[in-house]
């Protein structure tokens, strides 16, 4: 039987990005985050590998990782003004819950990396997703730090591991305005 979820529809219809700087608290509560996590696993993960994982930064741990982008960002900038330094380390500090989606795809005879890393894609999405549907709103970002090996071994990711992505969490201040969307005609062809 098929069953329809028009709520669904509409919650992913009307997604949007909110800034950083409009995301604000309360964040999920304990209950709240373990819920989102489960949600965010529930995703195509071929061979079940599980070629990804959570890092949950929240309160202090928040000002720690924002330490730890500061250092790397002088260590490169020794000559950046105090301003820009406290910009730098207040990267984390927007929402009051950052999870960060780690890929860690290895070498396996029949399950190719892409695959695995496009697994830890969906778990992003289904992070996004299931924060909307319980009245948060989800931020996807890297910037910079994400790629940058001393802040990953700062936060405890392993050489062969890679960062996904941050998603910030919390409530959003306002809802944006849609910004404009592909053109299906341009970007579908059919075979």
């Amino acid at each position: 039987m098929n069953e329809t979820c028009p709520e669904m529809l509409d919650l992913l219809a009307k997604r949007r990005t909110v800034p950083l700087p409009q995301l604000e608290g309360p964040g999920p509560t304990e209950e709240e985050l373990q819920r989102l996590l489960t949600i965010a696993a529930r995703v195509p993960d071929h061979g079940k590998l599980v070629p990804w994982r959570f890092i949950v930064i929240e309160g202090e741990g928040r000002a720690r990782a924002g330490d730890l982008i500061a250092k790397a960002f002088l260590a490169d900038e020794p000559d950046a003004d105090e301003q820009r330094v406290a910009q730098e380390r207040g990267r984390l500090s927007y929402a009051p819950l950052v999870v960060a989606v780690v890929s860690r795809a290895k070498p396996h005879p029949k399950i190719p990396d892409w695959e695995q890393v496009l697994s830890a894609g969906a778990v992003c999405m289904n992070l996004i997703v299931a924060a909307k549907a319980m009245g948060f709103s989800a931020t996807w970002l890297t910037q910079w730090f994400a790629f940058d090996r001393r802040v990953l071994d700062g936060l405890g990711l392993a050489p062969d591991e890679r960062l996904a992505g941050f998603l910030h969490i919390g409530r959003p201040a306002q809802i944006p305005a849609d910004r404009d969307r592909p053109d299906l005609t341009a970007i579908t062809t059919r075979f």
